[in-house]
Order: C-alpha cells, then structure tokens, then sequence
C-alpha cells in the first residue's frame, strides 16, 4: 500500500509531523499553496478550511478520513482499474496513460518531488530523481496486472535500461527500422535518442501517424523538456526517437535473416 494515500490520525492546528507535509503537498496540487514545512500552523489551517469549503464538506480545519480521501481523490481516480476485456496490453497501457493525465500529475515542493513522483518512483523523490520512465513503467505494470500478463519487458526508471531489455526481448524499433510506422500502435513507449546507446526521455505513444506521433509523458511540460514538472499531451515527430513494442515483437532485419 501506498503510504501517501494512508492516514495514520487526524490532523489539525499545532501538529509536526511527516504527514502535515504530504496534507500541505496536497493542498498545494489543489492549488491552495501553502509552505511545505511540515507544521500545521495558521496558513495550513485556513487552506484546509477553504478545501473544505470547496469541497461541499463539514468546515472544521481537521483533516481526518473524509478530508484526506477528498485530497487525495484525484490519485485515487487515476488509480482505478479499467476493466480490461478486449484490450490489448499496449491499448491498456494508452487508456490508463490517458486516466493518469486526467488526474493533472505534477511535481509538487521542488524538482522531481511529491507524491505523484514518488508513486511512480516507488517512494523515490528528490533533484536526482527523473521520473518519464518511471512513469511509463508503472503504467505498464499495472496494464499488466490487470489483464494477469507477463511484464514484456523489464520496468525501470532508466531510459537506457528500458532500451537494453527491449532488445533483448526483441521488442525494441529503432528509428531507422520504423518504416511506415505502422508497428508503432498504441502504448508503445518512444525513447529520445542521444546516441545510439544513450536514451534522455521516454514516454507512451497514443497514436502513431504518418508524420507525427501523439503521446501522453512525465516529467516533461508545454516545452517538451526532459526535465518538466507535469504529465503532458503532446505532438512529436519521428526524428532522434526509437521504440518499445508492447503489442508485438519486432520482425527481424534484412540482415539478421541473412546470417542464420
């Protein structure tokens, strides 16, 4: 269980502890900005009672089950499972992506830090903590467990680690193979090249078209950087990027047929 969507007591005016922090984090995302400083002084008292007012519930500045709950909401929802029938893995993992945007997932207290980054970074948050391809990954895990399906690939919060395993399971599309993209279906992963052996961004291919792809991905922004602050929509197009196939294996080269 995730220790961020847990409530150990109620808190209120006067309290110090780890949890003020993560109610002030969450106050924060629902844009009522508070100081994260992990004591729940006046400030935190008054964004607590306008959340409330917001939220149609009992106005009292304690935050106990029913406060917590309607905070933590929108991670709730971006959690729920979609029931999976006819879904390929890789059409799971593109409705969940969408589901998760719905939810506006950002960064929250500094770079790489709140509790969406730590969802997706397994309890992970922090400057050195760049969170696109922990985002792809959790995504496709929990694709995975919904529809009882072996993981086709190893889920990391490298990009580079994510290229390695695609490979090796044969799943991996380089760009100069992509062709007429149309192996590229949805839920697929695009990794943005550096080198041929260095990958700086990832994220899930919705829609794969002729000139441009459509993607949902973290840690990025309206400016497509690496180092973003949110889950974004976005247009890109094919150049520098290479894929994971999660839907099929990638056919063989030309010149890997040749030397078997």
């Amino acid at each position: 269980m995730n220790d961020d969507l847990t409530l150990d007591r109620e808190y209120q005016l006067g309290d110090q502890a780890p949890k003020v922090g993560l109610i002030q984090e969450w106050l924060c995302l629902h844009d009522l900005n508070v100081v994260i400083d992990h004591q729940f002084g006046p400030a935190t008292s008054a964004a607590v009672r306008q959340f409330q007012t917001q939220a149609g519930i009992t106005v009292d500045g304690v935050v106990g089950p029913l406060t917590f709950r309607r905070l933590i909401l929108p991670m709730t929802d971006a959690l729920k499972p979609i029931p999976p029938a006819g879904q390929t893995l890789g059409q799971l993992v593109a409705l969940l992506a969408q589901q998760h945007f719905a939810s506006r997932p950002r960064e929250v207290g500094g770079q790489n830090k709140g509790p969406w980054v730590r969802l997706y970074m397994s309890g992970h948050d922090g400057a050195e903590w760049p969170w696109c391809a922990g985002f792809v990954s959790f995504l496709l895990t929990q694709a995975a467990q919904a529809l009882s399906v072996a993981l086709p690939i190893t889920p990391s919060v490298s990009c580079d680690s994510l290229a390695a395993s695609a490979k090796a399971t044969g799943r991996f599309l380089a760009e100069a193979e992509a062709g007429d993209h149309t192996r590229i279906t949805p839920g697929a992963f695009f990794l943005q090249r550096r080198t041929d052996t260095d990958w700086s961004h990832t994220g899930i291919v919705l829609r794969a078209l002729a000139d441009v792809f459509q993607t949902i991905e973290g840690n990025t922004n309206d400016d497509g950087s690496r180092e973003g602050y949110e889950v974004c929509q976005r247009v890109r197009g094919y150049s520098g990027k290479d894929f994971v196939l999660l839907s099929q294996a990638r056919s063989r080269s030309r010149r890997e047929r040749r030397s078997n």
